[in-house]
């Protein structure tokens, strides 16, 4: 029996900042996982890697197993890529994980 197709995004790092990058839906890179392009067959996953082969950007560009919400959205389906998504572990107050714990803190405006 056939496997059963689980979508798909493609990853990679920033040549020159080493931040994990994904494929956008025009082709383009996108440091946020929501905005990565979805490949929904093998069609559009052969799509997704030759729009990833992009030398001068990126490195290291590879297929990852996603789960999709009922917006679209993917998310990864391994830990690996929960943990690269965030940033680095051992020191939270750098990467991603930095950007959203400091909107977090920041002090909200307007009166009451």
């Amino acid at each position: 029996m056939a496997r059963q197709f689980k979508p798909k995004i493609v990853s990679a790092n920033d040549l020159l900042a080493g931040d994990v990058v994904y494929v956008d839906r025009a082709g383009g890179w996108t440091r946020n996982l929501g905005e990565a392009a979805v490949a929904e067959s093998e069609a559009a996953v052969e799509a997704l890697m030759a729009a990833a082969d992009q030398p001068a950007k990126v490195v290291g560009p590879y297929l990852v197993e996603v789960a999709v919400d009922e917006n679209g959205r993917p998310a990864p389906s391994h830990f690996r890529e929960k943990f690269r998504d965030r940033g680095p572990s051992n020191r939270p107050d750098l990467g991603r994980q930095a950007q959203v714990a400091a909107r977090h803190a920041a002090p909200t405006t307007g009166g009451s």
